[in-house]
């Protein structure tokens, strides 16, 4: 039976869908109800939740459920811990698996990138990305899965949100154009951890509104190597070092850090940059507002053969319109 529950304001709790509490499972975090504007515990800490569970909430027409803020960290381990599970349920809506997918990626980027040690301590947080970077690849296979995922990528600039935009883009773009799984698992990962340099850049450059001193550019000009820096004690693919130090790279040669040209940039490389220029030109920055997905993507096609890679483009352009982002 639920506990009585004391009048708390919404900022202690956030809501979670009851299909997220899977049965024969165990979090260390306590589930809540929400009654007559009273919390109420539905479910001990420890406590192992059940096909009961659900269908006593379902029975009741009950449509959320509530967790501690406090207990967040506890909550989304949990979620990182059975999401394997969770995206290959059929049973689970794909609407509820793909704002799971999202929630939880976001919160293992941040992570990541906040404690970016170098060493054993980046090591760490690469092993689960890794792990996420698999499951996101057999996910985002899934028909209609970016469909499902279009209305819950909010375009603000912050970098990690952003890394997983990348990701999500440059996945689907490799998929579609037939690249082998393992190829767009390494892909993926260097579209996560492409801008992990930037954690090394001042954030009043990084947050700045108006135009960049020389100086200021060098310093954002530098983020590839220093992503590259980071990641110099992890095991981690060619194919995903390329995409930290070459994303900014050029067709005609007027990129950086190294002024690849052409056939020399690959082609995971060059996927990584269309779907980093369009979320950059589709989301809200300190110097730039939001353009619309017609709008940047047009923008995108005056660049071709420039800076950008025309067979890539056509294909961005394909998997957008299949989700509806065009």
């Amino acid at each position: 039976m639920p506990d009585e529950g004391i009048q708390v304001t919404d900022g202690y709790y956030f809501p979670i869908s009851p299909l997220l509490l899977f049965p024969e499972t165990r979090g260390d975090f306590g589930v809540y109800l929400k009654v007559k504007g009273r919390y109420v515990l539905y479910a001990h800490p420890e406590e192992s939740f059940s096909h009961e569970h659900q269908k006593r909430l379902f029975a009741n027409g009950v449509s959320e459920v509530y967790v501690l803020a406090a207990q967040r960290d506890q909550f989304e381990s949990y979620m990182e811990k059975n999401l394997g599970r969770m995206l290959l349920d059929e049973q689970v809506p794909l609407r509820e698996r793909s704002q799971m997918f999202y929630n939880v990626s976001v919160s293992l980027v941040r992570e990541a990138f906040r404690n970016h040690l170098p060493g054993q301590g980046l090591s760490q947080h690469v092993g689960r990305l890794e792990r996420f970077v698999s499951l996101g690849i057999q996910h985002l296979a899934q028909p209609g899965s970016l469909k499902s995922l279009a209305s819950l990528i909010n375009h603000h600039f912050q970098t990690y949100s952003h890394s997983v935009h990348v990701f999500v883009y440059t996945a689907t773009v490799l998929q579609s154009m037939g690249l082998e799984e393992a190829k767009v698992e390494q892909a993926g990962l260097g579209a996560i951890l492409h801008d992990i340099g930037k954690t090394l850049i001042p954030k009043r450059i990084l947050n700045k509104p108006g135009r960049l001193s020389d100086e200021e550019r060098q310093a954002i000009e530098s983020h590839p190597l220093q992503g590259l820096g980071l990641c110099t004690q992890v095991e981690l693919s060619q194919t995903t070092l390329h995409g930290i130090l070459y994303h900014h790279e050029r067709l005609d040669g007027q990129g950086y850090p190294c002024g690849l040209r052409k056939d020399q940039i690959p082609i995971t490389v060059r996927a990584i940059t269309a779907a980093d220029t369009y979320d950059a030109l589709t989301s809200s920055r300190p110097y730039s507002e939001p353009k619309t997905p017609f709008q940047a993507l047009s923008l995108m096609r005056e660049t071709l053969g420039g800076q950008l890679d025309p067979e890539v483009y056509r294909h961005l352009v394909l998997v957008l319109s299949g989700a509806e982002l065009v």
